[in-house]
């Protein structure tokens, strides 16, 4: 096979893990496909849940027909037992010829081992094909496993001036239909969706993922110390169909806790700092419950301290061609800097036309 030939199929197989996104934490999305004569004889993501595993659909797809194939693999095949045996021994049982993986697993219960099975089963591996962009695709799972955090993507609809909200709290709609489509869209990708109480009490949202057919919806977090909002809200009157995680200081009262439990709501009592929730303390728990992908709708305030905290990995700005003045809301709280050097500033990586919006997209 041609190095060129090996790009083209892990491409294949990194579309398949992208789509996993947002529904198979806490496993990795990953994607497997199987080619023999240049013909692909199966394909296959990791499935809601997480399990089974890529490697067995694309197995199960190719049936007798793996037996001297190539499989690309966009993380290295598991070598641990869990609920199966490891992916890494399904492939040497079904003779395939030769693996050719994208990075390996940090996963102490692999890293390194899955592809030492199939050395020592005498089939060819090459490594590293496409290993940037597998980076890319998962990262969520990646940066959980090596810095115990997820993923945060930070989503603002903001106007012309950096506004998101008028004096009096208005912000419905500032962004055009196509870009809350758009928003919608990127949920879907991420394992949750993160709110302060600011949000919450201002606007009584739902934040599901609509009109994108049947899925496996993201948490719904709500960062709020004193548990101020009622589970009498959109929230709390649908947390038996969709999971709602509160995350609550030590003052919280026993009545509210207790109320929210009743509701179906998971508490998840986090440190104070400064007299508010500790955001890392917070995302380091919610990495501890699985989450790799968490997308963040709050407002200044919640945005302010993700990013003074160096928590967020990547911003969405949706710009809405609008003005509001100073009166109005800003996209950011208090960054508490003194000079512009100490400004952060991330990286264009993307820019394009959402409506009559502009997308763009920067990494911390």
């Amino acid at each position: 096979m041609t190095r060129e030939t090996d790009e083209h199929h892990m491409s294949h197989a990194l579309r398949l893990a992208a789509r996993g996104n947002g529904s198979c934490w806490p496993n990795p999305a990953v994607g497997a496909v199987l080619v023999k004569e240049g013909r692909v004889i199966g394909r296959g993501t990791t499935q809601p849940g997480g399990r089974p595993h890529a490697e067995r659909m694309a197995l199960a797809q190719a049936g007798d027909q793996a037996r001297g194939a190539t499989a690309y693999v966009t993380l290295e095949p598991c070598a641990h037992h869990g609920r199966t045996s490891p992916c890494a021994e399904a492939l040497v049982a079904a003779g395939v010829a030769r693996v050719v993986g994208a990075i390996t697993d940090p996963d102490p219960r692999v890293a390194g081992r899955g592809y030492a099975i199939l050395r020592e089963a005498g089939i060819a591996v090459s490594e590293g094909v496409l290993a940037a962009e597998a980076l890319e695709v998962t990262a969520g799972f990646l940066k959980r496993v090596s810095r115990g955090l997820p993923f945060v993507t930070l989503k603002l609809g903001a106007t012309l001036d950096g506004r998101i909200a008028t004096a009096s709290g208005e912000s419905r709609w500032i962004t055009a239909p196509d870009s809350r489509r758009a928003v919608h869209a990127m949920r879907m990708s991420h394992d949750a969706v993160l709110v302060g109480s600011g949000t919450a009490l201002a606007d009584d949202p739902d934040l599901t993922v609509r009109d994108m057919g049947a899925l496996r919806q993201p948490v719904r977090i709500v960062i709020d110390r004193l548990l101020r909002h009622s589970p009498q809200s959109r929230l709390g009157q649908t947390a038996r169909e969709v999971p709602v995680w509160l995350l609550h200081g030590p003052e919280a009262s026993t009545g509210a806790q207790e109320a929210w439990r009743e509701a179906g709501a998971m508490l998840i009592p986090c440190p104070l700092r400064n007299g508010q929730i500790d955001l890392t303390a917070a995302l380091k728990l919610l990495a501890d419950q699985g989450l790799t992908r968490i997308f963040c709708e709050g407002g200044g305030t919640l945005a302010a301290g993700l990013v003074s905290a160096g928590l967020v990995d990547e911003l969405a700005l949706f710009s809405a061609g609008a003005l509001i003045g100073a009166e109005g809301r800003a996209a950011f709280g208090a960054l508490g800097l003194e000079h512009l050097a100490d400004a952060p500033r991330p990286r264009l990586i993307s820019q394009r036309p959402s409506g009559p919006d502009l997308l763009s997209r920067w990494r911390f």
